[in-house]
């Protein structure tokens, strides 16, 4: 009863001025037939199906030729096209790159990104690290109250984070004298559902986030370097973040609570792609329960790929698209390393996969300003899909999995009956190729259906502005 009148509030939803436009169907019952699904559990496609939705659930799955439908209830045609689960992406960002004078910088796309999220199929997000957690907080809720257009949101608190040389300005660093306990029940009491450690922390801070966190039955998270991934394992943590890219158990001479990112680089490239170190650290993982969070888009090197991965140079405001392509213009040609490594960490996630250990997927639009909302997330499904899993694996990891994660399996992340209707309609065959994921048609959440191109459209040149 809960669940019904939960969906009986979001299809009576009242939206502002600034979504009504983007709203394609809001209607308590109806049917999309003759369409092929790909449920998100990881099972092959089937042909000729028809969904049908009521009041924001679905209510019923079936192939086409035995389903009756009344005489009464709206038909959308699916012929020619393919559903999926909407995307749980679980390492998104309110803020994006923007370098300054060669430095790194992060500002908030406030505006911009939850929309283009949306645009881009996530109908579930976690923010994995604010630098303004008050701010998504506030768009979570502008979301829930039907006055912005986005997905729904697990709102991750700030960084924890220790003073280093390369501080970046927007993370909130922690006083020498001062322990992270406060901070996490401070961000629990506001509603954040999840905790991230950062690069410079120490184990002593670990054990703090974990044990506050974990009292309220809330995970933590790292992009680690400080910390190896094993000693992170032992004390706790529940997720790492960028698969095996962050990891710097292999460095050389590796000293206890110190970041060398140069030591952890050069350690994960001497290793070869079925060196026996990274197995035992992966068994270790398994047999430990760690969740691990894949985001090679963000890692895509240079040559031979598109400038922004995706395809939306449209989206970004024109001076900091130029300042992106300069980058992307140094680098061609020059990226080998970048290349390899690239190819190690599709390779190592993928084994650790087939392995039995856990994976979510995610984007992280930040690096080099080149990964940005919605756009990043349709190139992630492509590039899993490039790195050998099959379509119906990638699919299950970058939606079932990460609604696994975030105890939400029981109401999103696969097409099931009972389940919130939380999907994906795309103008194509998704399974004869997996760029046809660039042709959503609508992205449909409690069973709202959004315009994908209208909302990508909307924000044509307005990233890094807003």
């Amino acid at each position: 009863m809960i669940f019904l009148l939960a969906s009986i509030s979001a299809m009576a939803q009242d939206f502002t001025e600034n979504v009504k436009p983007y709203v394609s169907l809001q209607k308590d019952k109806y049917a999309i037939t003759h369409v092929q699904l790909l449920d998100g559990r990881g099972t092959a496609a089937q042909k000729d199906m028809t969904i049908v939705i009521e009041q924001g659930r679905i209510t019923q799955i079936a192939p086409s030729a035995k389903t009756t439908l009344p005489k009464e209830m709206y038909i959308v045609d699916g012929t020619g096209k393919t559903v999926m689960p909407g995307f749980v992406m679980m390492h998104e960002h309110i803020f994006y790159t923007k370098t300054f004078e060669g430095e790194f910088n992060v500002v908030n796309m406030t505006n911009t990104f939850p929309r283009m999220y949306l645009a881009g199929g996530v109908t579930t997000m976690r923010t994995a690290g604010s630098v303004s957690p008050h701010t998504d907080l506030n768009i979570q809720r502008f979301i829930r109250e039907g006055k912005m257009a986005g997905p729904k949101m697990d709102v991750t608190g700030p960084f924890i984070e220790r003073q280093s040389e390369t501080s970046i300005p927007q993370l909130p660093i922690l006083p020498k004298e001062q322990t992270p306990g406060a901070t996490i029940d401070y961000w629990a009491d506001q509603g954040c559902t999840s905790f991230k450690v950062y690069m410079h922390i120490s184990r002593q801070d670990l054990k703090e986030v974990v044990q506050h966190a974990h009292a309220r039955g809330l995970k933590v998270t790292g992009h680690l370097c400080s910390v190896s991934y094993q000693e992170a394992a032992e004390i706790g943590i529940d997720n790492l973040e960028h698969g095996f890219m962050a990891s710097s158990d292999f460095a050389e001479r590796r000293l206890e609570d110190l970041c060398d990112y140069f030591k952890a680089s050069t350690g994960l490239q001497k290793l070869g792609k079925d060196d026996p170190a990274m197995d035992k650290l992966m068994r270790m993982l398994i047999d430990k329960g760690v969740t691990i969070t894949t985001t090679p888009a963000v890692f895509t090197p240079t040559t031979g790929y598109e400038l922004i991965p995706g395809g939306g140079d449209e989206a970004i405001h024109p001076d900091v698209l130029k300042n992106i392509k300069a980058g992307y213009d140094r680098r061609l040609g020059k990226d080998s390393i970048s290349q390899r490594m690239f190819r190690n960490e599709l390779y190592w996630i993928r084994k650790f996969h087939q392995m039995g250990g856990k994976v979510v997927v995610g984007t992280d639009p930040t690096g080099a300003g080149r990964i940005i909302a919605g756009y990043g997330n349709m190139w992630t499904l492509e590039l899993m899909v490039k790195g050998g899993f099959t379509l119906p694996e990638a699919i299950m990891l970058c939606t079932l999995n990460g609604a696994r994660f975030l105890n939400r399996d029981k109401e999103t992340g696969s097409l099931e009956k009972g389940k919130s209707a939380d999907l994906i309609l795309i103008d194509g065959d998704l399974s004869a190729d997996a760029t046809n994921i660039r042709k959503i048609q609508w992205v449909i959440k409690d069973g709202i259906a959004f315009e994908s191109k209208k909302m990508f459209e909307s924000v044509k040149g307005k990233v890094g502005l807003y």
